[in-house]
Parts: structure tokens; sequence; C-alpha cells
């Protein structure tokens, strides 16, 4: 006799709650022009692939537990100790670990537009969401935040999805009005944003997250770290996965990070790009966030000098069916006339630009 169970409604309420987060399309086949996910155009340098080869002879054994080496190479990278320092599979497993320390009544708190796996990570742990909203002219909402009251409070620097960045004074200003644990989420701060990771030697309440996904070419890999007071992530190495980063993420992105050149080279490539493909958009007319990510944000225009949600769904669209992939979040009143695009090689940004003057002539 087959016994059934009704996994819905025998999991715990606050999973039967959650809905997950939607990452962006990942087609088949390679004859689609992806800027819909914020990967890395280049590949990672050469030496990470050296440095994965040379571990393939020891993957019966396991990984050494705490990352040391790559703790330490961040730590002497940002001035810091290596007991600042933690590592994990990708910056999305450490946010989860912040929650599970960290958050409690009344909630969990984030800017609105921001990163969609927020929710989830706080869902996860059967927090609540205390959302503050941003304007159009997306200036940091310090005092809100601060009366949030949320003892952790996740902010994307630069933000996402605009790529609008906040300085350093900025950041040090929310640090002091808010009581609770600021998480700067510094995914994309490599192309052009201030980094928070200097005021860690004055507040204890900062915590800095970092991902070797954007600006590293390492997505596929799966690292990120973060960066606090010794306490902070004492406690976070108390809930982490004893083995969490495999020996072949360890040794990719450890070669990465030493091999500057190669970094240095490929950020500045992507910036370069970014502001060419930004100066087109100005000359159609498009309004476009300043960004210091590795996309643009920007508001289509059609040939009738229209804007607003049917036009940015109506392009998202004839650029899908043109296999070029860009991002459309439909669901929030500042997002909503906008599309996001990864900035890509050259190649495929203009492949990008002629699909986008095609679209304005027969839209």
């Amino acid at each position: 006799m087959r016994k059934e169970f009704d996994a819905l409604n025998r999991a715990v309420p606050h999973v039967r709650q959650l809905h997950a987060y939607v990452p962006g399309e990942q087609p088949e086949g390679f004859d689609w022009v992806k800027l819909n996910t914020n990967e890395s155009p280049y590949s990672p340098s050469s030496t990470v692939s050296e440095a994965i080869a040379a571990e393939l002879e020891s993957l019966r054994l396991y990984p050494e537990p705490t990352s040391a080496r790559l703790r330490a190479a961040i730590g002497e990278r940002f001035d810091l100790d290596s007991r600042q320092v933690i590592l994990g599979n990708g910056s999305d497993n450490l946010l989860d670990l912040l929650v599970r320390c960290f958050a409690g009544d009344p909630g969990v708190g984030h800017t609105v537009p921001s990163y969609s796996l927020y929710p989830v990570v706080a869902g996860m742990s059967g927090q609540g969401l205390l959302s503050v909203p941003f304007g159009r002219e997306m200036e940091l909402p310090i005092e809100e935040m601060a009366a949030s009251g949320a003892p952790l409070f996740f902010l994307t620097n630069p933000n996402a999805p605009t790529g609008v960045s906040f300085g350093r004074e900025t950041i040090e200003a929310a640090l002091q009005s808010v009581d609770g644990l600021l998480v700067v989420d510094e995914a994309y701060i490599d192309f052009g944003g201030e980094t928070a990771a200097p005021l860690l030697k004055e507040y204890e309440n900062l915590v800095v997250v970092r991902t070797f996904s954007k600006s590293y070419g390492l997505a596929g890999l799966r690292v990120g770290y973060a960066m606090a007071a010794p306490g902070i992530i004492e406690m976070l190495d108390r809930v982490r996965d004893a083995y969490n980063l495999d020996r072949i993420a360890q040794a990719g992105a450890l070669a990465a990070i030493l091999d500057v050149a190669d970094f240095e080279k490929k950020r500045n490539a992507i910036i370069a790009t970014r502001e060419r493909i930004r100066s087109s958009l100005d000359g159609l007319g498009w309004f476009t966030y300043p960004s210091a990510a590795n996309f643009l944000f920007t508001e289509p225009r059609n040939v009738s000098g229209e804007t607003g949600p049917e036009v940015a769904a109506n392009l998202f669209a004839d650029l899908r069916k043109n296999r070029i992939l860009v991002r459309y979040f439909p669901d929030h009143p500042l997002t909503c006339s906008f599309i996001r695009v990864s900035v890509g090689t050259d190649a495929d940004m203009d492949s990008f630009l002629t699909a986008v003057q095609s679209w304005q002539n027969h839209a």
C-alpha cells in the first residue's frame, strides 16, 4: 500500500508561507545575449584554472574547514585580522547565517527596492520583514531605517536594481543612527562604489558582505565573504556548516584575489563599457540611474516619447524574442517602468543597442 505524506500541511508554518527566490532566467544553448544576471562577461584569471587543477588529486580529502588561507588573504587586503573574516557558499549563505544569528522582533529590515533574496532569508527563519521605501531620487532614508527598530538591517551598496551608490559618509551616518546590526551588501562595490570596510575599525555594528561572483567572474564557484568584529564572526562560525566551502572553491578564490592585475584589467573594461552604453542611452533620451555596478537601470522611451510599465514590458518581451535577455521587475512602482541591463562584452552591448533601435522603429 502506498503511504502518502502531505508535505505542505506538515511543514512548519513559516515555511508553508515562504516564496522561494526566483533567479534570473538561465537559458539553454549558447546563442543568447545574456544580460540578465549581472555575471561577468569575462573568464576568470588563468591562475584560477591552474589552482583548481592542482586540487583535483586531493578531492578525496575534506577541505580545510575554516578556509583559513582565504580568510588571511582577504584580511590582508583590507587591513583586518583574519578573525574578522568569514567565508560562505556564496554571499547568500552568509545573509542566511546573519539572520539566524542576529534577527528578532520586530523583524528584518531592508530598503525597497533591493535584493529580492532578503525577504526569503528572513522568511526561512520565520522572521517578519520591515520594508523602508526609497523615493525615485534614491536618497538613503536613514531616519526611517533607524525608526524601523530592526535588530538586523540589510542595505545593498550599490543598490540593486538601480546601481546607485551611497558614499562612506552616508553609511557612517546610518551606522550612527541605527541601534541594530547594519549589513552592507557590497556585491557590486568594485565597479565604482566606496567600500564601507574602513569603518569596521570604529563600528562594531557593521557587517560588510561581498562576493567573488561579479568582479572576479566566479559566479559558478559560489564564494562569498563577510567582514565584521571578531565577536560577530565567532557567532556566525557557530552556525556555519563545517565544510561550507569546498577545496576547489577555496583554491579558485584565493588565486583570483591574488591576481590583482587581471582583476583590475577586467573591472576597468566593464566600467568603460558601462559608461559607453549609458552615453548611448542618454542619446536616446532615456533616464538611466548613475551606476556604480556592472549593470544599468534604464527607463525605456518608445518612438512616441512614451514611458511606463507597458513600454518597459514591451521592450523586455521584444528583446527576449530576439534572444537578448535583460531583467524586468514589474511588481514595484519604482521599478515597473525600467529594465535592468547587465554589462556584457562590447559585442553583446552593441547587439543590445541594435535590438533597441529596431524595437523603437517598430514599436
